[in-house]
């Protein structure tokens, strides 16, 4: 087999996978929409699609990265995560059960952990995947699985939670974009990430889960543990081998250690920020 075909079989797989990948959210969603079902989740899953597809589309037609954008992009995104998660998960799950709900904390840190693995060893399938692409896959699939049980065990949860869980999917995508241009690849198959969370979130929305205090704090714990793993994962690093110093080795200033050393600060001022930005929503919402 030619290189050249080999490498179009794999461009019509990777369409096809983010082809069915669009389809089955589009169809779940309207199933789920007809039933008058979960319409936070419809919306938090639509946000989710939209910020990591329109990202993934942008970041795959820009000719150079923007190291500020990325550190601001991160920043902010993992920012308002870690706030999120530790006002909102965990009261509910220590609140429930605080034993139980500290160990679904322990639990979520190391399956989101975990996901790292699950998605590496998907890269080294017959897929039409990199790795990149399939531990955003992991993460996705198993972050919109627990929106969707918080948001099925507390509807009464409002929007803001679900969209500062999923604001880091714009800079996820548009990084994960700007990786694949670079080798040649096609962003396309970033639908499956971007369509993962409302295809897991509103998949669970079917199902009926116990009421008991000691599961709803583990469920609660879970959460708040994969989404601070996911989180800690985004935040701005500026070390070698991070995407910001590729960005910036790829500059023209490729050795500007002025500039690194600017980004660090303003990867503590992003994050704090992003922490305030929730803060101050939550203040306005009371």
């Amino acid at each position: 087999m030619s290189v050249s075909h080999s490498t179009q079989v794999t461009r019509a797989r990777t369409l096809r996978l983010g082809a069915v990948s669009a389809i089955a959210f589009v169809g779940l969603s309207a199933y789920v929409f007809l039933r008058g079902d979960a319409p936070k989740l419809l919306g938090i899953s639509w946000v989710a699609f939209a910020a990591m597809a329109g990202a993934a589309a942008l970041g795959g037609r820009t000719a150079s990265d923007h190291p500020r954008g990325l550190v601001w992009g991160y920043g902010l995104a993992s920012g308002a995560m870690i706030t999120s998660a530790a006002a909102f998960l965990l009261p509910q799950a220590i609140g429930y059960a605080a034993k139980p709900g500290g160990f679904g904390v322990a639990a979520g840190i190391l399956s989101g952990f975990a996901a790292h693995t699950v998605g590496h060893r998907l890269s080294h399938l017959d897929l039409p995947l990199d790795r990149t692409t399939a531990e955003l896959s992991a993460h996705s699939l198993a972050a919109g699985s627990i929106i969707g049980v918080v948001y099925t065990a507390m509807p009464d949860l409002g929007p803001l939670l679900g969209l500062a869980i999923v604001s880091h999917k714009g800079p996820a995508g548009y990084a994960a974009a700007r990786r694949l241009a670079r080798n040649g690849r096609s962003a396309t198959m970033l639908l499956l990430p971007a369509a993962g969370v409302g295809i897991a979130a509103l998949a669970v929305t079917v199902l009926s889960f116990p009421t008991d205090p000691t599961f709803r704090a583990v469920v609660f714990g879970f959460a708040a543990g994969i989404f601070l793993h996911v989180a800690m994962d985004f935040l701005p690093h500026c070390e070698t081998g991070s995407d910001i110093h590729e960005a910036v080795t790829r500059s023209e200033n490729s050795h500007d250690h002025e500039l690194l050393d600017s980004l660090r600060q303003q990867a503590v001022l992003s994050t704090a920020t992003g922490g305030v930005l929730v803060a101050a929503a939550w203040l306005l919402l009371q």
